[in-house]
């Protein structure tokens, strides 16, 4: 399927999410996202070192001063993403004023399929604040075992096709790029921008670097 059907379908699926009050995905797809769950947050290595929209080096330490919402995903996702991404966009709205102090991330778990470039229209399509970052398959492997966010092809018989099968939800950073908290998949956007809310009002140090 090509990028621009690909976004088509995303456009149709964001318009879909706006009118419906919930939203099921598959049952493969809910043990995927609920993974992330599973992994002891004190882990978390907060770091990671990959290409920005234009192919520029970017790594955790450029948005000190700054609150990082992170999600993993890919491009081709179908359902998991688009979700994740318009609930993305939807917070920086309800956030107003305070989406400044917010940089908000997609990491891709594909990186032979998602080049800089296509992350950068995908992004876009939900909110330009949102960045997209993509690298090399062992920077890609090197952020995702840092952050445990557990991910898997899983190719389609008989096809060249394949989807990733991929831990969801997203990471709060702090503006001293340490671990703040997850938000699971599926946490209605107004709990996860209400305590979003509270966590930008308490004092931090440092203005926004970028």
């Amino acid at each position: 399927m090509s990028h621009p059907a690909l976004l088509m379908k995303a456009a149709i699926f964001a318009l879909v999410l706006l009118l419906m009050p919930a939203f099921s995905a598959s049952a493969r797809e809910q043990k995927a996202a609920h993974e992330l769950l599973q992994a002891d947050s004190q882990d978390i290595l907060p770091r990671y070192l990959l290409a920005g929209p234009n192919g520029q080096a970017v790594s955790n330490e450029d948005f000190r001063g700054r609150f990082q919402l992170i999600a993993f995903g890919y491009t081709f996702c179908p359902d998991i993403c688009p979700t994740t991404l318009v609930e993305m966009a939807e917070i920086l709205r309800l956030l107003g004023d305070q989406s400044g102090q917010v940089r908000a991330i997609f990491i891709s778990i594909d990186p032979e399929r998602d080049t800089p470039q296509i992350l950068k229209v995908y992004t876009a399509f939900f909110d330009p604040q949102i960045i997209g970052l993509t690298g090399s398959t062992e920077l890609v492997r090197r952020a995702a075992r840092n952050f445990k966010v557990r991910y898997a092809k899983v190719r389609e018989p008989g096809s060249d096709n394949y989807a990733v099968d991929h831990s969801a939800g997203m990471i709060l950073l702090g503006p001293d790029g340490e671990f703040v908290r997850k938000f699971a998949f599926a946490t209605p956007v107004a709990e996860i921008t209400a305590q979003l809310a509270q966590i930008l009002e308490t004092p931090q140090a440092g203005p926004p670097r970028r």
